[in-house]
């Protein structure tokens, strides 16, 4: 059976971390600030998991399963 390619979007978003949860941004950072809160520009810019649900779907892209 072939090799399988990491999709390239998805090796720009997602790292693994050493306990094999895949850490991820927020969205709703990138453009249009000026209306959103300086609150939630700050809790955006937190970094979070992936959610247990999307994670076998993240990991195929990323040809880890």
């Amino acid at each position: 059976m072939p090799k399988l390619k990491t999709k390239s979007g998805a090796k720009k978003r997602f790292k693994l971390t050493g306990t094999g949860k895949i850490k991820r941004k927020s969205a709703f950072k990138s453009h249009i600030l000026t209306k959103k809160e300086t609150k939630q520009k700050r809790n955006l810019t937190q970094t979070s998991y992936v959610a247990e649900v999307d994670k076998k779907s993240v990991l195929r892209q990323l040809a880890l399963r």
